[in-house]
C-alpha cells in the first residue's frame, strides 16, 4: 500500500473527472496523473529516488501539489518548508533532513542563494526554480523537459515507507521533523472522507499552505475519494466566496481567523456559500462567538477538528454540535484516548490534565532524534502537552495548550477563558491572551487584540471592561495591546510567542 496508487487508479477508473482546479487551469484525473508522472520520471532521471529527501519552499501552486504525488510513486520524500523561513533556519531544516534536492520560486531565490554554502548535501545542479529562469538553478521547464508520461517503474514501496516529514513551527523550541508513512497518510485518506462524508461528487477547496499538515486532513480524504480538489494561491476573502460559488465547493477546513474574515464579509451569505457541506475548523480553538454566528448563517454544517501533527485528532460532529458546542470531539473510530495527571494515572471526566492519544495515524517518530520521539510517544501513547477534560459522555474539551497556561499567584489561569469573554466585545474581531512576567504574581495576562475595520477602542477602557466581565480575579488582563494584525505563520496560526517577546521588547 503507497498513496501514489490513488492517482493512477482515479486515471484508469475516472479519467475524464475533473481531478483538480487551479487559477485558470483544470485537470482531468488522466491529466493530472500524466503530469505526476512526467515529474517522477524527471525525478528518477536526475538520480533522485526511493529514500532521497526533496525539499520545497514554494506557495500553493500546481508544481507542488504535483510533487508531493510525485514523491508518493516514487518513494522520495517530501520536505515542504515554510516560505517565511530565515536563512539561518532554512540551512538548518535543509541540512536535518538531509535534503538532496529543493524546488522554490523566484521570491524565494535569494534566500537559496544565500545559505548554499552551508548546505553541503544538495549538488549544485539540484536547485529547481518553478517560475522562471536565473544563474544557479534548473528551470522546472528545463528539469521536466522529455520526461516520459508513463507510471514510473515501481519502487518497491512499502506501507511503512516514509512520505514527508513535516517540520514544527519551532514556535516553542527547536523544530522538529515528524514523519509520516504511506500507512499514515492513507489513513489520513479514508479515516478523514468517512469523518467529513466525502464521495467522489464532493468538491473540496483549500485556501491555506498546503505545506501545513492541517491540509492533508482534506487533501488526503479528497485524493482518496476521487472528489474535485480546488486549490487556490493563498487565502483572500473574495477569492475564497466566489470559488466556492462558481465550482459549487461542498468541504471547506479554515482556520478561526480565516473564518472570523470570512464571517465579517458581507458577501459571506447563503446564496454565495450556501453549497457547503462541511466548515471544518482547525489549528486553534474557535471562539463560541464566531462558532454561534456560523451555525446561524449555515446550520448543519460545522466541524471542528482538535489534533496534533504527530498522530492523534478528535472530531466534533457537524451533528453533534448542537448538543455539545463547547466541546472538540470524540477520537474517530481505531484512536483511543485517555486524560492523565503528571504521574500518568487517569482522571475521571470532568478534571483537567493532559489529553493523551493513540491511533492508526501515529508517527513512527521525529527524524533522526529517538531521544525526542521517547519523550513524546511512551509506550504507544503520544503525549499531547494540551490541557483537556472530557464530559459523561466522553466527549473532549479542550482547556488550553499547556505551554499558554499563565500560573499567576499560584493559580492556573487559562488564556481561553480570558479570550471568550474578549471576543464579545463588539469592536474585536480578534484576540489572542498570554502571560508576562509580572514581580508580584509571577505572570500576568496580557490581552492583544485586532479590531473590526472602522472601529476604534481605547486599551485603557477595553481593560476595564475586560475585567468587568472575567469570572475571577485572577483572569483580569494587565494591559490590552491594539495591533493591526497578529503574526501568524505559513499556516495562519497566531504566535502568541512573537506577540510576547514583541509585548517585552517595548516594555
Amino acid at each position: 500500500m503507497y498513496i501514489g496508487q490513488l492517482i493512477r487508479r482515479h486515471a484508469a477508473y475516472r479519467p475524464d473527472k475533473t481531478a483538480v482546479v487551479f487559477e485558470d487551469r483544470r485537470l482531468t484525473w488522466r491529466a493530472f496523473d500524466a503530469e505526476v508522472n512526467r515529474i517522477a520520471n524527471a525525478l528518477l532521471r536526475a538520480g533522485v529516488g526511493k529514500g532521497d529527501k526533496v525539499a520545497t519552499v514554494l506557495p500553493n501552486c500546481l508544481e507542488l501539489l504535483c510533487l508531493f504525488w510525485a514523491c508518493g510513486k516514487t518513494g522520495a520524500v517530501a520536505v515542504p518548508l515554510s516560505p517565511l523561513l530565515l536563512p539561518q533556519g532554512l540551512a538548518g531544516l535543509l541540512r536535518d533532513s538531509d535534503t538532496v534536492m529543493a524546488f522554490t520560486a523566484a521570491a524565494h531565490a535569494d534566500l537559496f542563494d544565500e545559505v548554499r554554502g552551508d548546505v553541503p548535501g544538495i549538488p549544485a545542479g539540484n536547485y529547481v526554480l518553478v517560475d522562471g529562469d536565473r544563474p544557479g538553478f534548473r528551470s522546472f521547464a528545463d528539469f521536466t523537459a522529455g520526461a516520459a508520461t508513463d507510471e514510473p517503474p515501481d519502487a518497491g514501496l512499502r506501507d511503512d515507507d516514509v512520505f514527508n516529514i513535516i517540520y514544527s513551527s519551532g514556535t516553542t523550541g527547536e523544530p522538529k521533523g515528524i514523519v509520516h508513512s504511506h500507512y499514515v497518510r492513507a489513513n489520513y485518506g479514508s479515516i478523514f472522507a468517512s469523518s467529513w462524508r466525502m464521495t467522489p461528487e464532493s468538491v473540496c477547496m483549500h485556501t491555506g499552505a498546503i505545506i501545513f499538515n492541517g491540509a492533508w486532513t482534506t487533501l488526503m480524504p479528497t485524493f482518496f475519494s476521487g472528489a474535485t480538489y480546488v486549490l487556490l494561491k493563498a487565502f483572500e476573502a473574495d477569492a475564497v466566496i466566489r470559488a466556492i460559488a462558481r465550482e459549487k465547493v461542498t468541504h471547506v477546513m479554515l482556520v478561526p481567523t480565516q473564518i472570523v474574515t470570512l464571517l465579517n464579509h458581507p458577501d459571506f451569505t447563503v446564496e454565495n456559500v450556501g453549497s457547503l457541506e462541511m466548515i471544518m475548523s482547525l489549528g486553534a480553538p474557535l471562539h463560541m462567538e464566531h462558532k454561534q454566528q456560523l451555525e446561524a448563517l449555515l446550520p448543519g454544517r460545522f466541524y471542528e477538528l482538535y489534533g496534533l501533527t504527530e498522530g492523534f485528532v478528535t472530531i466534533l460532529d457537524k451533528y453533534d454540535f448542537d448538543r455539545k458546542p463547547g466541546s472538540v470531539g470524540v477520537p474517530p473510530p481505531f484512536f483511543d484516548m485517555r486524560i492523565v495527571d503528571e504521574g500518568g494515572r487517569d482522571l475521571p471526566p470532568g478534571e483537567v490534565g493532559e489529553i493523551v492519544g493513540r491511533g492508526p495515524i501515529l508517527m513512527p517518530g521525529y527524524y533522526k532524534r529517538p531521544d525526542l520521539t521517547a519523550q513524546t510517544v511512551v509506550d504507544g501513547w503520544l503525549h499531547s502537552g494540551d490541557l483537556g477534560y472530557v464530559d459523561e459522555d466522553g466527549f473532549l474539551y479542550l482547556v488550553d495548550r499547556k505551554k499558554d497556561l499563565i500560573i499567576s499567584g499560584g493559580v492556573n489561569v487559562y488564556p481561553r477563558d480570558i479570550e471568550e469573554v474578549v471576543v464579545q466585545h463588539p469592536a474585536v474581531e480578534e484576540v489572542a491572551v498570554f502571560g508576562v512576567p509580572d514581580p508580584k504574581w509571577g505572570e500576568t495576562p496580557v490581552a492583544a487584540v485586532r479590531l473590526h475595520q472602522g472601529h476604534a477602542a481605547d486599551p485603557d477602557a477595553l481593560k476595564l471592561w475586560v475585567n468587568d466581565r472575567v469570572s475571577a480575579k485572577f483572569q483580569r488582563v494587565s494591559h490590552v495591546v491594539v495591533f493591526d494584525d497578529f503574526p501568524r505563520n505559513a499556516a495562519g496560526k497566531t504566535l502568541k510567542r512573537v506577540m510576547r517577546d514583541q509585548f517585552g521588547s517595548d516594555g
